[in-house]
């Protein structure tokens, strides 16, 4: 039986944002500063999602907590007003989150970014008018915990029944499994297929272009976001 899906919850980086280059360049250029090796980029593009803490604890378990509080001021600092690595917006994200606006009372955010990281890219590409509701990495414990998709379902008190998270990597899924709430993964991330599909997603799209046909399937409401 199809569910109406009365809430969509995106992941920001790799999902809306093409950003992968920006984050692994900007991840290199702090190894650098701090004097620990650089990583293949594959391996620097495979914690995307992650708390920054959590992810420089992945990339580098060798290092030192100084060395690890350094890596993560670096990265900071480069990402946010060094770094020429152009972001940019996935083919089709500004018309299907319109479209989407109509047919889905909720959309909203969680992301591995910090809430200074989502307000600024919201405010850059004009997205937030889009998303009500967002839940950041430093207000919660880092995917795959399940508490940020917790915490966006109980504010607008949808169930997760009725949810959907669209991700690119595992952690997003895993979140999604952990809550209980159904999902759906992109291809065009920082994951591989496989490693989705591992998360027993509902299916894997190749473009977001996709997704409206994909939850009008499913039962989309017809209610739309007020205001």
């Amino acid at each position: 039986m199809r569910q109406a899906v009365e809430l969509i919850v995106f992941d920001w980086d790799g999902t809306l944002m093409d950003s992968a280059a920006r984050i692994a360049s900007s991840l290199a250029v702090a190894a650098s500063r701090v004097g620990l090796p650089r990583l293949p980029d594959a391996r620097l593009r495979g914690i995307i999602g992650l708390r920054l803490d959590e992810a420089m604890a992945e990339l580098y378990p060798q290092a030192t907590l100084a060395q690890k509080q350094a890596l993560v001021r670096a990265y900071r600092q480069y990402f946010m007003h060094e770094c020429e690595e152009e972001e940019r917006l996935f083919e089709g994200v500004e018309q299907v989150l319109d479209c989407l606006s109509r047919s889905v009372p909720w959309l909203a955010v969680a992301t591995g970014k910090t809430r200074v990281g989502l307000d600024r890219a919201l405010r850059t590409t004009g997205l937030g008018r889009h998303f009500p509701v967002t839940r950041c990495a430093d207000e919660a414990p880092s995917k795959p915990h399940p508490q940020m998709l917790q915490d966006i379902m109980r504010s607008v008190a949808v169930k997760p029944v009725a949810t959907l998270m669209v991700g690119d990597t595992e952690f997003d899924l895993a979140m999604a499994r952990q809550a209980g709430v159904r999902s759906v993964g992109v291809t065009y991330g920082v994951h591989s297929g496989s490693q989705l599909l591992a998360h027993e997603p509902l299916c894997l799209i190749d473009t977001i272009l996709q997704l409206p046909a994909l939850v009008e399937q499913l039962g989309s409401s017809a209610q739309g976001q007020t205001g």
